[in-house]
């Protein structure tokens, strides 16, 4: 290791969210977030690992901008108002939703991506208790 030590790779790297959520106790919750690699946490990110990230987000800034300044204010607010309405649309939280409103609101329900052919539900990491992961949800547990 060079004489910046951990720091240096902890700065570079990206933070991932909700990798390891804390239970009570301040416990990794291994049940229902999966087990935390450290090494995702130490090696730097790629520096298109961000753009790709957010690419959907810039997208969409950018095509309500162009439809603000073509339509007005009113479009791209009904049409956020749409997307928000789209996004509440799910089914039970242990399974894997398709968002089809969603890709058709977007246009995007044509194109055939990464997670459409390699997400199979089957293979899914996340599949828990169905009556833990519905009591987890509604805020019993």
């Amino acid at each position: 290791m060079n004489s910046r030590g951990v720091s240096a790779h902890l700065k570079d790297s990206v933070p991932v969210a909700g990798l390891c959520p804390q239970g009570a106790y301040g416990v990794q919750d291994s049940l229902r977030g999966g087990f935390s690699s450290v090494k995702n946490e130490l090696l730097p990110s790629h520096p298109l690992e961000l753009s790709e990230k957010n690419f959907h987000l810039n997208q969409d800034k950018m095509n309500l901008s162009t439809l603000r300044n073509i339509q007005g204010l009113h479009a791209p607010l009904k049409l956020q108002m749409e997307y928000r309405a789209a996004r509440q649309i799910q089914r039970l939280p242990f399974l894997q939703s398709s968002h089809l409103a969603l890709d058709t609101l977007r246009g995007s329900d044509d194109v055939i991506g990464f997670e459409d052919i390699l997400s199979d539900p089957a293979q899914s990491e996340m599949m828990g208790e169905p009556h833990l992961m519905v009591e987890y949800k509604l805020g019993l547990l």
